[in-house]
């Protein structure tokens, strides 16, 4: 089993950093896992253009393809976001933007493997879920477009830096090792 990670914030060394980091060594005994940053890539914004409807083709030219081919080796997907005004970071909704192509709302267009499973963590730095579940809803939408199924999240509350993460390790691990399980 392959796993991807993805940190869906461009902070490469916060608290959504550390959690990637926390998922990716859980896992790494029982699967073959890759981390990676959503920041550490180039593109564009979709230009709304609708192009890809027509064609299952981006007119752009940049990285979503690098990444969609992570998607593709992985057998489970975790995105892992932070809440930025209650959603998803702006790189994060860009890239998703930017799947198109591969959106099941249209004919014709791309698609990755049948079989693949997504998972969500959300963390905010207030103590309410509500963000956490907006969060959780929009990657789960995401992955709804894809054929990924959704197969399990985590939300994690008050957590603003990296340090506050140790506290949260248990919830974490029990993700991960039900991702294991599944």
């Amino acid at each position: 089993m392959n796993v991807l990670v993805i940190n869906c914030s461009p902070v490469k060394t916060g608290a959504t950093a550390e959690i990637v980091r926390l998922a990716a060594q859980r896992l790494s005994g029982r699967a073959g896992v890759k981390s990676i940053c959503i920041d550490d890539y180039d593109f564009k914004f979709c230009r709304g253009c609708r192009s890809c409807h027509k064609t299952a083709e981006c007119v752009l030219s940049d990285d979503i393809p690098v990444i969609m081919n992570e998607l593709e080796q992985a057998d489970v997907i975790i995105a892992v976001s932070p809440s930025y005004w209650a959603d998803i970071p702006g790189q994060f909704k860009a890239f998703i933007d930017r799947c198109t192509p591969w959106c099941n709302t249209h004919e014709p267009h791309k698609t990755l493997s049948r079989g693949k499973r997504g998972y969500a963590i959300a963390l905010r730095t207030g103590p309410g879920m509500k963000e956490c579940d907006r969060i959780i809803q929009s990657i789960e939408h995401f992955y709804g477009h894809l054929e990924i199924e959704c197969c399990g999240h985590l939300g994690l509350c008050s957590v603003e830096y990296k340090e506050n993460v140790a506290a949260r390790k248990k919830e974490i691990n029990d993700l991960c090792d039900s991702i294991i399980c599944d």
